[in-house]
């Protein structure tokens, strides 16, 4: 089964060009191809800071547009790691060695399988 690992983080912290987070982000590239080693990579998206961002929702017929995201926390979604796992542990266990876990949180997520009923709530 697939999961979605959601990578948020604070930028400012993540990107302060501290000895501390250097170290982190210096092992990004060594821990994803730890996971493409054992063949449960699937692909990894970061994304660009918020400013860059635009927000649209559509309300009774009407687009809005807005830049950014609207936030009130300094922890942003910075990317995403799809992962292929057995079982929500075993991806919980992954994700738990991401370097970025060390800057921010990291929340995982299973995707949605199609030939299941949609969930209720």
């Amino acid at each position: 089964m697939r999961y979605a690992c959601l990578i948020y983080c604070d930028p400012k912290r993540a990107f302060d060009g501290s000895v501390e987070s250097n170290a982190i982000l210096s092992q990004v590239g060594p821990f994803e191809a730890t996971l493409k080693e054992r063949g449960v990579f699937v692909m990894g998206l970061p994304l660009t800071l918020p400013n860059e961002a635009m927000t649209i929702t559509v309300r009774d017929g009407k687009t809005s547009v807005t830049d950014g995201p609207f936030m009130e926390t300094k922890e942003v979604l910075g990317g995403l790691v799809l992962l292929e796992a057995s079982d929500l542990n075993e991806a919980v266990q992954l994700a738990s060695g991401m370097p970025f876990a060390k800057l921010g949180a990291i929340e995982v997520r299973p995707l949605v399988d199609f030939s299941k009923p949609r969930p209720r709530l």
